[in-house]
């Protein structure tokens, strides 16, 4: 299975392996470099994933996570950006990009303000710093922001585009309940509310890069924390998603980060996909502590998802793949 084609959208994919975004801090000052060109270009050619989606890129400077985050904040970037598409093509996958917004998890700017939907600092990170809500206007203009990447996107050759909500960023700050202690239609407890921003946001990218364009969000879909976001949250946020045209469900955790304490076991977010399974039609997508080709056929043999995510492996050696039939 793991070598069978999908289509999303209209895009169609060699095989079900997905290299998922992961920061390689191989950018020079958030652009890119021959070094970050070269990375992508090994593990196409080395492992030959059906799509590789680039690390998370900075949709304003205001949203950076950190010093070695990639950005497509600016025009500028976008000649820079087709080098690294151009590669990956020629090496035979299809190459998506993940935007995000740091939010409180951001490196503080200029008067060293953060934002997020509610004063509570980023569970994530040591310095503990207060951020400001966001007003709704400011809601509105960032998803602007998101609509004016996903452009750039693809004017530099980008096949689809990922939005982030997902590991504690602005997006899920908004969709937990850890974070989100608004009372305006942003918040106030509902699940519909606290999922807005990100459904108004897939709206926004939607009317920027067309229908033809594959959008994917890489969901956070639970914290795995008391009082956080659960598997039930998770399938009924993606049924919503799905309702709001988007095209690939990327799994993986909230507040806890990429990782899920007291599972090591491949594909640990796979009872939460299993649910986000039952009530959407659109592929779902499952990476977490798959290091063979082996963990990735019983997945999907199993019916967890319908494409597999390879991480820490594919970072680690791009000829991953090439390896496990020696």
């Amino acid at each position: 299975m793991l070598n069978d084609p999908i289509l999303i959208r209209n895009l169609q994919l060699k095989n079900r392996l997905v290299m998922p975004p992961m920061q390689s801090d191989r950018s020079n000052h958030g652009r890119v470099t021959d070094d970050l060109t070269a990375y992508y270009h090994a593990r196409a050619i080395g492992s030959e994933p059906g799509i590789i989606i680039v690390e998370h890129c900075c949709i304003s400077e205001a949203g950076r996570a950190d010093s070695g985050q990639l950005s497509i904040a600016e025009d500028g970037c976008i000649a820079e950006h087709r080098l690294l598409t151009d590669v990956v093509h020629e090496a035979g996958s299809r190459v998506f990009i993940q935007l995000n917004h740091a939010g409180n998890a951001a490196e503080p700017f200029d008067d060293g303000e953060l934002v997020s939907a509610s004063d509570v600092p980023a569970l994530r990170k040591t310095l503990q710093k207060k951020p400001r809500p966001l007003t709704a206007e400011e809601i509105r203009g960032l998803e602007v922001c998101w609509a004016h990447a996903a452009l750039r996107a693809v004017k530099a050759g980008y096949d689809g585009v990922e939005i982030h909500s997902a590991h504690g960023y602005l997006l899920d700050q908004f969709y937990s309940p850890l974070t989100n202690r608004r009372e305006d239609e942003y918040g106030s407890g509902s699940l519909t509310n606290r999922l807005r921003f990100l459904v108004e946001t897939v709206a926004a990218v939607r009317e920027a890069v067309g229908d033809q364009v594959p959008v994917a969000v890489r969901l956070g879909g639970a914290d795995y924390l008391p009082g956080g976001s659960t598997e039930e949250d998770a399938a009924e946020a993606c049924r919503l998603l799905e309702q709001a045209t988007v095209d690939l469900l990327d799994i993986s955790g909230g507040m806890c980060g990429f990782v899920r304490q007291g599972h090591p076991e491949p594909g640990y977010f796979g009872t939460m996909t299993e649910k986000i399974k039952a009530v959407v039609s659109i592929p779902v997508m499952l990476t977490g502590g798959v290091t063979t080709t082996d963990e990735a056929e019983k997945l999907l043999q199993e019916g967890k998802a319908d494409l597999i995510g390879v991480g820490r492996a594919l970072f680690r050696d791009p000829d991953w793949r090439k390896k496990q039939s020696i």
